[in-house]
């Protein structure tokens, strides 16, 4: 497959980067032109990127039961757009700079549903944003023993104000609460999206096992 646009290293210049926010997260300015598709080049443009670096989300998946866990936590930026900001997700967190994402994804999953996964499968990885942010997520489906879930369990660290709620549901309902709208989180939707063009394969390597 031809790429669509062969990208050379001075197709863009980056003119300066300032750092303009310091908090939680971080705001970099940046000052740059790029090569046209019609010739020459760009004026100077200049564009405010959230910097909160990379990401990594886990769906656990019971191959025996066919159900997945997904956990329940208040979400404040889906006020302005849904009429309950408690949204099911699968487990996530910042990887803070590490590129062992496996490890940070068994981290989570033990910090935010008390959960140990079992063998995992790199689904996909994509830029959450790239219009306004550098942040790129990595997901992965986990096989997982869920027969002995805590279903209903509360988890979290208090020190990073969570309160998450677990819960487990056979991949159909899953599916349907997807279809319905009510699960509408990017990576929530691209990882039951992917489980559901993939379980086939999965049931048939995983239940070999």
């Amino acid at each position: 497959m031809n790429k669509i646009n062969s990208f050379k290293s001075d197709d863009v210049e980056i003119e300066s980067t300032q750092r303009v926010f310091q908090g939680f997260f971080k705001i970099d300015l940046y000052r740059f032109n790029h090569a046209l598709f019609a010739g020459g080049r760009s004026q100077t443009i200049q564009r405010e990127i959230f910097e909160r670096g990379h990401a990594v989300a886990v769906l656990p998946y019971d191959p025996k039961t066919r159900q997945v866990l997904l956990i329940e936590q208040i979400r404040i930026g889906a006020l302005a757009t849904k009429d309950n900001p408690w949204l099911l997700e699968c487990i996530a967190g910042m990887a803070d700079g590490s590129e062992d994402y496996p490890d940070v994804v068994r981290k989570e999953a033990k910090e935010e549903a008390g959960l140990e996964l079992g063998e995992l499968e790199f689904m996909l990885s994509y830029l959450s944003s790239p219009g306004g942010t550098t942040e790129r997520l990595y997901l992965y489906l986990a096989q997982t023993d869920l027969s002995q879930v805590n279903v209903g369990g509360l988890y979290g660290l208090d020190e990073e104000g969570e309160d998450i709620k677990v819960h487990v549901m056979g991949v159909d309902e899953a599916l349907a609460r997807l279809a319905s709208g009510e699960i509408d989180n990017a990576a929530t939707v691209i990882s039951l999206q992917w489980l559901a063009l993939n379980e086939q394969r999965l049931q048939q390597q995983w239940n070999k096992e």
